[in-house]
């Protein structure tokens, strides 16, 4: 039984990032979410805590394994929430923060806002997302994904987690090698806490840069899991 893959996104993206991921995968069951803490007309965003809570309920509705993929900020969102009741067989952290328990984002990237975040209030913009995301997404569409970015909850990433689920649940953790968002070494150092460590010569968002690569790359772990 191939379980079902669950993809949570990074901080400023929604569920509409993984669709070329999606068709890629094929016959594989996939289900996506869309964060709290992410949106644009909403008076208050949700934090790491209420993103935790959404991933949770989504899990529990789901019969059967499930192979759980955080990518960037979503690696701590899966940590937080993911514990050895959860049902999941597997976890995969693409180009993610990979976070213990008492550690949060803000923190883990000095403790000091990247020059590229716009900090307005209680929420965050990203000033450059076609350079810092999309280095090797094909023009037309970076366009249509720059469009796409949304407002992210400041709290979200200043908050510290609770959980480490990755201590209870088999991990893998996927490095991008051309990454502008999160430096290699900075992966590399995360990456020490997976039980497995594999890389994709790509940019901060391989989904859209080369989905037919990362699905391959994600089948074996799926098969293992059923």
């Amino acid at each position: 039984m191939t379980p079902t893959l669950v993809l949570v996104h990074g901080a400023w993206h929604g569920s509409w990032c993984w669709e070329p991921l999606v068709d890629a995968l094929g016959d594989v069951p996939v289900q996506t979410i869309d964060l709290p803490s992410v949106g644009e007309g909403q008076a208050t965003l949700g934090d790491l805590y209420a993103d935790a809570a959404a991933l949770r309920s989504a899990l529990s509705g789901i019969d059967g394994p499930t192979v759980v993929l955080g990518h960037s900020y979503g690696g701590a969102v899966i940590t937080e929430a993911v514990t050895a009741g959860s049902g999941v067989a597997h976890l995969v952290y693409l180009c993610a923060f990979l976070l213990d328990e008492g550690e949060s984002l803000l923190g883990a990237v000095g403790g000091t806002p990247p020059p590229w975040w716009d900090v307005r209030g209680d929420r965050v913009l990203v000033q450059t997302p076609a350079e810092v995301f999309y280095n090797d997404v094909s023009p037309e569409l970076t366009a249509r994904s720059v469009a796409r970015v949304s407002a992210h909850s400041l709290a979200a990433f200043d908050q510290p987690l609770t959980n480490a689920g990755w201590k209870s649940v088999p991990s893998t953790y996927v490095i991008s090698e051309q990454d502008q968002a999160i430096p290699v070494f900075a992966q590399e150092a995360m990456a020490q806490r997976a039980g497995e460590v594999l890389r994709m010569d790509t940019g901060h968002s391989p989904f859209l840069s080369q989905p037919g690569e990362l699905a391959g790359l994600l089948r074996p772990i799926l098969d293992r899991a059923g």
